[in-house]
């Protein structure tokens, strides 16, 4: 079970998402605009741009802003060019973490992850360092309350899922990154709640960590994901979800 999707299911019990809504709007707002730039504005002929549109709208994002997101990105409208880097590194205790960053000043954002780790307890790594220990694919986590795992696993296996695992208080449904669309559709059309529904990259090794590289790990996210350049933190990190609960509390 990684520390990642407790954390989002953290998150979520504390209302900090909804509390983070502009963040998370101007986040998917970069990543459309990008993922247009980059495969064009047409959702059906561009995948990336697909799966944005797709989290843009599970967000509640009114349709104008995504239009005018994807206008950004082909040059139909002016607006702001954004640089994609991303970082590897370590957080307490070793803990294998990667940053996606969407920016228009590189020499800032370099400069203020790198300060984010080392004042948390980590410190940046070389590429690849520990990109080689994640894979990208689709999670999405159901609470026990909204579905049994004989509706989950009859999704899963007419929808293209890959697995569906057991994670105390959540079902977790996993898929490669070309199935997580129609599963996704299919717990919707099915009326079962999520908790967390995205494409991630999930470590193959987990860390555990306990006492105060628990909180510090805590505080490095934290510091991470509320910096604006920042667009996605994957981790490997694993800890009890009571523990968790206390040092995010």
């Amino acid at each position: 079970m990684s520390g990642h999707s407790k954390w989002a299911t953290i998150k979520h019990k504390k209302g900090a998402l909804d509390a983070k809504r502009g963040k998370i709007f101007t986040r998917l707002i970069k990543e459309i605009t990008i993922a247009a730039r980059a495969g064009g504005g047409d959702p059906d002929g561009n995948p990336r741009l697909r799966t944005a549109v797709a989290a843009a709208k599970a967000e509640n994002m009114p349709a104008d802003n995504i239009k005018r997101a994807i206008q950004r990105g082909t040059g139909e409208l002016e607006g702001t060019t954004y640089e994609e880097i991303s970082f590897e590194g370590y957080g307490p205790g070793g803990v294998a973490i990667i940053v996606e960053c969407l920016t228009d000043n590189r020499n800032r954002a370099v400069s203020e992850i790198r300060h984010a780790f080392s004042k948390n307890g980590g410190n940046l790594g070389e590429p690849n360092s520990v990109r080689f220990m994640f894979s990208k694919k689709g999670l999405i986590a159901v609470p026990k309350t909204a579905a049994t795992e004989e509706q989950l696993m009859n999704i899963v296996l007419e929808a293209g899922g890959e697995d569906l695992s057991d994670e105390g208080d959540t079902w977790e449904i996993i898929t490669e990154p070309q199935a997580f669309e129609a599963v996704a559709q299919a717990v919707k059309s099915a009326g079962i709640e999520t908790v967390m529904s995205e494409v991630t990259m999930i470590a193959s090794t987990y860390t555990k960590l306990e006492g105060p590289a628990a909180g510090q790990m805590i505080r490095l996210l934290e510091a991470l994901e509320d910096h604006d350049d920042v667009q996605n933190v994957y981790s490997n990190f694993d800890m009890d979800a009571q523990q968790l609960e206390e040092v995010a509390g």
